[in-house]
């Protein structure tokens, strides 16, 4: 993956999640702020207003500036936890001009590591990370299995499932964190937005690989 596909698929991001606005918004209706899916569609907007200037860049400067975007722009607790995601995924790419499973390996972990750094949180908490973390190791074991590049399909294929495996995990955990945490047991039963979300991410990119 260069900067130009990159580019194509942030911007299939963006769309993606203005399609699934409402749906997003909805989920958090019930157990967060009610708006998730429309402070990550405003903030994917912005982004998606500068992938034309971010043309010339590196792949890692490409990141950077979209989560710098997402944290400028996006409200509530998302903002900070997208957009700290992918500057740190950035900066694992730091002087690549192509993107390959390993690299990508390496910058989904520090992914990972900035939302647990960010939002204090890790797996079993009903939060994004219930599907960042599966999909991530799926991703990766099945990598480690058919390391070559007609494998790639089948490794995001194994983290796609993964990450939905986590959504509908979340649906039978009692929220830790966030806003989600005030209901305590009443947030059982209710998926959570942001595990939704960055699982439409993920079938995106695995969708444009």
């Amino acid at each position: 993956m260069n900067t130009e596909k990159l580019i194509a698929i942030l911007r299939q991001i963006a769309e993606k999640i203005q399609e699934e606005k409402d749906f997003l918004t909805e989920l958090d209706n019930v157990i967060g702020d009610g708006d998730h899916g429309i402070n990550l569609a405003r903030g994917f907007q912005e982004v998606e207003k500068k992938l034309d200037t971010f043309a010339q860049m590196e792949p890692a400067d490409v990141l950077k500036q979209t989560g710098m975007t997402l944290v400028s722009t996006v409200g509530g607790a998302s903002g900070p936890l997208y957009g700290t995601a992918f500057m740190k995924a950035g900066m694992a790419l730091k002087g690549k001009e192509e993107i390959h499973m390993p690299d990508f390996l390496e910058a989904f972990q520090l992914a990972i590591d900035g939302v647990q750094m960010r939002g204090k949180s890790t797996k079993g908490e009903k939060t994004m990370l219930d599907a960042m973390i599966p999909a991530k190791e799926a991703i990766q074991a099945q990598w480690e299995q058919e390391a070559s590049p007609e494998h790639v399909k089948d490794a995001f294929q194994a983290g796609i499932k993964a990450a939905e495996e986590g959504v509908e995990y979340t649906k039978t955990i009692a929220a830790t964190k966030g806003r989600a945490s005030y209901l305590g047991e009443r947030s059982i039963g209710h998926q959570d937005p942001g595990a939704t979300s960055f699982t439409m991410m993920l079938e995106v990119i695995g969708g444009a690989l």
